[in-house]
């Protein structure tokens, strides 16, 4: 009796890839995504406006036209000129226009990038180092320290989290540090919760008991054995996660919670103009936009990364 051997099918990637770490593999998968492509195209011209705004401003993006023109070619919310596009040059260019306190749209678009980049980034910062911490102790340690973190989560997540954002800001006061922490507070729970079950399925593999046979301590084995392999879903919750701050941000800026004017913030100049919607439509326009794209960038960008990090697809040769 003969046996026919059955072909196996290796994976053309499997192939290639010879010797290659998980994260090299991450980024050759990322890069075949035309999304996650668009989302990093669209993130570097964000980043690059962001570090470049003060030298690419035309104006000081807090001073009013008062401060800078004679009175005569000052106009409230006036409409963009661009001389390249036959604005005359009588006018004074100002390629999006001037707001309603006569600071130019242009500049203030270009700093507000700095900020809501730092916004994003800081707060997405805090809540995963806090949430880290109390994730990987309630999945290491179980019990009633499990329980204890684990409700303390449950609480916070019984609460929209705009809401609580906006309950806990009113409570501090207004302003851009407040509302900065008020939306890390209210990310902690899904960072924790995210750590936590991975914790969980990483503390049961051959390795961690290996590590702990041999006499590792608590330390040893939970922050250099478990936590290292158990960060993948966080990278991709954390970046789905800043586009969430960013969104979170702008809006306690519209309501006036967050950053305090004249600071350019997105979601503060919407606000200030959003009874101007027909009458001058390019001052909420503008910020809209860029609110979007910069939520679109990160968005891509995250599903790309939970594509390419995904265990399922990932294959390593040796």
């Amino acid at each position: 009796m003969t046996i026919a051997a059955t072909p196996v099918k290796l994976d053309s990637e499997a192939l290639t890839l010879k010797s290659t770490s998980l994260w090299q593999i991450t980024w050759h998968r990322l890069f075949r995504r035309k999304s996650s492509i668009v989302g990093m195209i669209i993130l570097a011209i964000l980043v690059t406006i962001a570090l470049t705004a003060q030298w690419i401003a035309p104006y000081s993006p807090t001073l009013s036209m008062l401060d800078t023109k004679p009175p005569q070619d000052i106009q409230k919310r006036s409409s963009p000129c661009i001389y390249l596009l036959g604005c005359p040059q009588e006018q004074p260019q100002h390629i999006m226009g001037t707001d309603g306190n006569m600071r130019d749209e242009f500049s203030r678009m270009l700093y507000g990038a700095r900020l809501s980049l730092m916004i994003g980034l800081s707060t997405v910062s805090f809540a995963i180092i806090i949430g880290t911490i109390l994730g990987a102790l309630a999945g290491y340690f179980g019990g009633w320290i499990d329980n204890l973190i684990m409700r303390v989560m449950d609480v916070l997540l019984a609460f929209p989290s705009l809401l609580l954002a906006i309950a806990i800001v009113t409570v501090l006061g207004p302003g851009l540090i407040n509302a900065l922490l008020a939306i890390g507070i209210v990310s902690i729970p899904a960072y924790a919760r995210v750590m936590r079950a991975s914790v969980l399925s990483v503390r049961e593999m051959d390795f961690v008991s290996a590590t702990r046979s041999l006499g590792g301590n608590t330390y040893e084995i939970l922050f250099k054995c478990i936590l290292p392999n158990a960060l993948t879903p966080l990278i991709v919750q954390g970046t789905l996660g800043i586009a969430s701050a960013i969104l979170d941000a702008a809006a306690l800026s519209f309501l006036g919670l967050g950053a305090q004017p004249p600071t350019p913030e997105w979601g503060s100049m919407l606000g200030a103009e959003r009874n101007q919607v027909f009458t001058a439509p390019h001052l909420v326009f503008y910020p809209g936009l860029a609110i979007m794209l910069t939520v679109l960038s990160f968005n891509l960008i995250g599903d790309g990364l939970r594509d390419a990090l995904d265990p399922r697809l990932v294959h390593v040769s040796s």
